[in-house]
This record gives C-alpha cells, structure tokens and sequence, in this order.
C-alpha cells in the first residue's frame, strides 16, 4: 500500500517509480485522474533515458476530443510491485497521469477529512 497525498485544489498524488530498461529506478510524482482509463500517461519528453519499448499508437478520447498517442511498453514499481503497463505519451501531456486501470487491480481508499490516501 502506498500513501498519497492531496495538493490544494483537492487532486491524489501518488510518488511511484519509473524502471529504466537497465533497471534504474527514478522516483516520480504522479496524478491520479480517474478521467483518464489507461494505465498511465506521459510527456514524450519525460521518455528520454527510459529506453521502453515503442508498440504502436492508438487513438485516445481526451477532454478536447480523439487525439492519437505514441504507446510504449513501461515498467514502473508501485507498492513494491513491479509492473509492466502500455503507457500512453503525448506533447500536451503537463503531468505524469496513473489512470483508473488501477483501480480495477487495486484499492483505492480516500478520506478527505482524515486526510487519508492509499493505493494498494
């Protein structure tokens, strides 16, 4: 299970770990957005040094309509799991995304008040 945190405007961040091809991991922050129904979006720029694998591209609808995105095989540790995830990447994309495919293989647990925040 892994803690996050709520920012001021209400938003979940979660600090998880990018897996570079050579096994480095590099801690990142990530945002919850349950808008968002892959595994996990990403800046095409934030995919220098990761050296994943690229396998294709595929349209994606986006709050401005259908956009297509670059998808890549990524490898990223969370809660002392490591996975392997497609993961979308984009131009526009400002933060590191963790979309609600999470939550069908992990609970999620929110409680605004007690200023409560897991994953997994």
């Amino acid at each position: 299970m892994i803690q996050g945190t709520f920012d001021s405007n209400g938003q979940l961040y979660f600090e998880i770990s990018l897996i570079t091809s050579n096994g480095l991991n590099l801690p990142v922050d990530t945002m919850l957005d349950s808008g968002f129904t892959g595994f996990m979006a990403i800046n095409k720029q934030d995919l220098d040094g990761l050296n994943w694998t690229y396998i294709g591209d595929e349209p994606l609808q986006t709050a401005q309509g259908e956009a297509r995105f670059d998808i890549y095989l990524g490898k990223v540790l969370l809660d002392e799991q490591e996975y392997e995830i497609p993961v979308f990447a984009g131009d526009e994309i400002n933060e590191i995304l963790l979309g609600s495919q999470w939550l069908k293989i992990l609970p999620l647990i929110v409680n605004y008040q007690a200023g409560i925040l897991t994953l997994g």
